[in-house]
């Protein structure tokens, strides 16, 4: 278990260096974050985000990269 647990480890830690660089990067010219479906409620000074559809998209495509790359 202790290798396979550390090897899940490094992948998720590559996983999650990737996805910072895309947002930090990328993120500007994309346009992840800012899908339709994503709510923004502006009242007065307060501003509200809760990226709903960016949520329901990375999670699909992390359940596919991982169900891709932990196959048996």
């Amino acid at each position: 278990m202790g290798t396979s647990f550390g090897r899940l480890l490094i992948i998720m830690g590559l996983v999650l260096i990737a996805l910072g660089l895309l947002f930090t990067i990328g993120g500007r010219f994309t346009g992840i974050g800012r899908l339709p479906g994503d709510i923004l409620i502006r009242r007065g000074p307060v501003t509200f985000y809760f990226p709903l559809a960016t949520s329901i998209l990375l999670s699909v495509l992390l359940t596919v990269l991982l169900s891709i790359l932990f196959r048996r």
